[in-house]
Formats: C-alpha cells, structure tokens, sequence
C-alpha cells in the first residue's frame, strides 16, 4: 500500500479547536459495511443504531499531565512529554524531548517549584530515561507540575476545561499520553440508555502511548513499524464479549486502540501485554464487528485501520461526505459508526 492511499484533502477549518457543550451533542455518520451507504445522525442517538445483545467495548485507560516543562542548567529551555516508566521497579520514565540541543546523561532539569530531574540515559535523540534527581517520585512531579498534551493540531493553550473534557467519563486507568478520542462523546445518561436497550457496555484498557500518533514515513506503509503498547483486557470483558458471540450480538469497538486490544488478544490470545499490532487494508478482523470512531489525519496510522475495517474506497466515500457537510474532525470533533 502507498502512503499516498491514505491520503484526502482536510480542510483546515473542520479541524475541531474546542470540545462540543455537551459531549454527546457530536454528529455522528453512519456507514454501512454492506451497502456503503451513509445515515446522519447525532451520538446522543447512538442506540437507535445498536442492537440489544451488542456489547460495546471501551477503553478505559485515564489520560496523564504528561507534558512537562523544564530548563537546563545553561537555562535552555526543554520540553519533555513522558511517555510510561521504564523498570520493574520503575527506575525512570521514557520521555520525547524537545530542546534546542540533545540532551546529555548525567545533565539536570530543572522544573518551576524546585524539583529536579536527571537525564539517565540518552536513548536517541528526541527521546531519553530520566529520573528524580531528588526525592520526588516522578508520578508526583506529573500530577504537580505535568499538563495535559493536547495534538499539535489544537492550535490553543491548554484549558482548565480539558482537564475534564479532554478524558473519557469512564477514565479510570492512569497511562495514556492522548485520549482514546472516540469515548469523549458518552455520557452517564448515554451509557445508562444503552444498557435499558440491551446494550452492554464492558471495559479494556490500553495506554495510548507515541506508536498511535507517530506519522508513517515509508512510502511503503507495511514498511512501516508501530511502537508498542500496554493493554489488559479483563475477564469479565472477555466473558461478555463470548456470550454476545453465542447469542447472535455484534462486538462493536469504542476507539481505534479497543479494536488494536481487541485484536491483538484474538491473534495472540494473551489478556495482556504489548502490542505493536499494525492494522491496515487486507487485515481480517477475528473480534470486531463494528467501530465507533471519529474522523482521523491523512496518512496516518489510525486511518489506515479504519479503512481495512470499512474498505478504503467506502472510507474515502464517507469522508467525503463529512467534509460536504462540513463534520467537526480529530480528537475533539465528530464520530463515526462503521457497522
């Protein structure tokens, strides 16, 4: 597959700055896998377009303050975005840099209020272990000096509205550095109809980490290689998601990370671990039968599974559509239902 297959034109005005009043106020577009064809709805409405005896998977994994500002002791500034701790007992924290010059072993960082953090090991550049250089565990150090790390597309500071907006309501899992987008758009009353519908709602949880937004840079996309990342899925997921199968319910996936999680169990059959599952057109899905998701980058990664999930030239046709309407795209935009 060529890079240039996972291309469209986006309109940088659809681009969504800000999060809707309301969350399940979003658009939300609905394709069929057979027919291709498109229904506009809104999400607040998801369970017209669901069946009693689907269960609906989401992933639970809770966003990190994870951006971090900094000095050097020359008084250089540094930017760091901490990925996930490195170590059993954790020994330190892998983080993306962004300074002037790469950072060294051994050198400094100061954060504002005192605390202090020490380069371990200088990985390659842009990315680096650091550890506390005081007493201050770095979990600490995040929930005090961290701020969420919005996508660069956001074009705006970070809010104290984000905070809540910027994470699911059923967030409950500490770990991820960007929000599983697709859950942003339920809320408590939204879940509580599904369930009076027959539509159980059951919970896994991966940490979004860099290999979900790194850009794919072959020409080639297969040549491309996705970063792992962590995922447990429980058993009472598990057992939901069997019992669903025996009595005729679709398993339908919140988000592109659910559907990696999802898969990755089905191909492996381990509950957890890691995974650097690459899903892209050609792949055959073994749990997923239908995926709520919103509207993603060209090019990317994520694109590129929901097209093997919906068909390229059905995406393509759909996202189309969105942009003739003008739908609300990336994280804080609108969604989509592939069924």
């Amino acid at each position: 597959m060529r890079l240039a297959d996972l291309d469209y034109p986006l309109p940088p005005g659809l681009i969504a700055q800000q999060p809707l009043a309301e969350r399940d106020g979003a658009r939300l577009l609905v394709v069929s896998r057979e027919t291709r064809k498109v229904e506009h709805s809104h999400f607040h409405k998801l369970e017209r377009h669901l069946r009693e005896g689907d269960v609906l998977v989401l992933n639970d994994t809770r966003v990190l303050p994870a951006r971090v500002h900094a000095r050097k002791a020359s008084g250089g500034r540094v930017e760091l975005l901490m990925v996930r701790p490195i170590g059993e007992p954790a020994d330190g924290w892998l983080a993306l840099t962004r300074s002037a010059r790469s950072l060294k072993p051994d050198s400094e960082l100061l954060l504002n209020g005192g605390a202090r953090l020490r380069v371990a090991l200088a990985a390659r550049p842009g990315r680096v272990v650091v550890n506390s250089a005081d007493s201050q565990p770095l979990e600490q150090v995040l929930a005090e000096h961290g701020e969420l790390a919005l996508p660069h597309y956001i074009h705006r500071p970070v809010a104290a509205a984000d905070a809540d907006q910027y994470q699911t309501v059923y967030a409950a899992n500490p770990g991820a550095v960007a929000a599983p987008t697709a859950g942003l758009h339920f809320t408590q009353e939204l879940m509580s109809r599904l369930a009076e519908h027959g539509i159980r709602a059951v919970r896994l949880t991966l940490h979004i980490g860099p290999g979900t937004f790194t850009p794919i840079r072959h020409e080639t996309v297969e040549r491309h290689s996705m970063e792992a990342e962590s995922y447990t899925i429980p058993a009472a997921a598990l057992a939901a998601i069997e019992h669903a199968r025996r009595i005729g319910g679709r398993i339908i996936a919140t988000g592109t990370s659910t559907v990696r999680a999802l898969e990755s169990y089905a191909i492996t059959g381990h509950t957890q671990g890691n995974t650097g599952l690459f899903i892209l057109p050609g792949f055959r899905f073994k749990l997923v039968e239908g995926m709520i998701t919103n509207f993603h980058l060209p090019r990317s990664t994520v694109l590129a599974l929901v097209m093997a999930f919906g068909g390229r030239e059905s995406i393509l046709a759909a996202y189309r559509e969105a942009i003739r309407r003008r739908y609300r795209f990336l994280s804080y935009g609108d969604a989509m239902l592939a069924v």
